[in-house]
């Protein structure tokens, strides 16, 4: 299989052994027929460089091609190791994580109004729309809020990848809730077993639990349009880019 986009995040669950936590570093893959798999779910040493970098490199290891974007939150470790390892892969920071990362170095009073205008940035139809949004959200809250505005200034670039992927794409592009929505389940499963697991036990309901859902997945929306990310048609905005010998045809 060609893997065209990867999510990735750290889960933790909780074991016995005085309340410590379990970190089970969780890859899903898209493929270009628009098939979503897990393709890790591994122990790991919070989300350390070292760990993702194993897992990364086990991956390669078993064939895995470069694709051409990875989801995920704001964890160095994994883009760390991803520069090393998949350097070619585009990143793309997730908005859900990023939103809740900013109000919360903002009171709760201007959360609300500060969250809309968040979404303002990360829902519009263009680059540049969003643009222009996320340069006024700078100038309305710099003053007051500069820790909120560096929190989001600091991922500017990876925030805005989607727009160069196909517009059908975005909705699972802008977030990790492939795996968000996944694991609310999984963590509800082991919150309830915490106490009566030992650390392999665990990863293994992880697994067994992951593998099940995994088979009510369905395809990617819009899997039509993979084919041409991995021939590496450009896309603006979300819309495929004609080029000059296209329209002469």
């Amino acid at each position: 299989d060609r893997w065209v986009y990867l999510w990735a995040d750290g889960i933790y669950s909780g074991l016995r052994a005085e309340d410590t936590k379990l970190c089970a570093l969780v890859i899903i893959g898209v493929n270009e027929r628009g098939q979503k798999h897990f393709l890790a779910i591994e122990d790991g040493v919070r989300e350390s460089t070292q760990s993702w970098r194993e897992v990364l490199l086990d991956l390669k290891a078993r064939g895995m091609n470069t694709p051409k974007l990875a989801v995920g939150d704001g964890a160095m470790g994994f883009w760390s190791a991803l520069d090393e390892v998949y350097g070619a892969t585009r990143q793309q920071r997730c908005w859900m994580h990023k939103t809740a990362n900013v109000l919360n170095t903002a009171p709760k009073s201007v959360q609300a109004k500060m969250k809309q205008a968040l979404h303002d940035i990360w829902q519009a139809a263009t680059r540049n729309e969003a643009e222009a949004a996320f340069e006024k959200f700078e100038r309305m809250y710099e003053p007051k809020y500069p820790k909120a505005v560096q929190c989001l200034h600091k991922d500017r670039d990876e925030l805005m990848a989607f727009y160069d992927f196909p517009a059908k794409h975005w909705q699972s592009l802008r977030t990790t809730n492939p795996i968000e929505s996944t694991f609310g389940t999984i963590r509800h499963r082991t919150k309830r077993s915490k106490g009566c697991l030992s650390r392999d036990g665990m990863l293994h309901m992880i697994y067994k639990l992951g593998e099940c859902a995994q088979k009510k997945w369905r395809k990617q929306r819009g899997f039509n349009y993979l084919a041409k990310v991995v021939q590496g048609v450009k896309f603006k905005d979300g819309e495929e880019v004609i080029t000059a010998d296209q329209k002469v045809a």
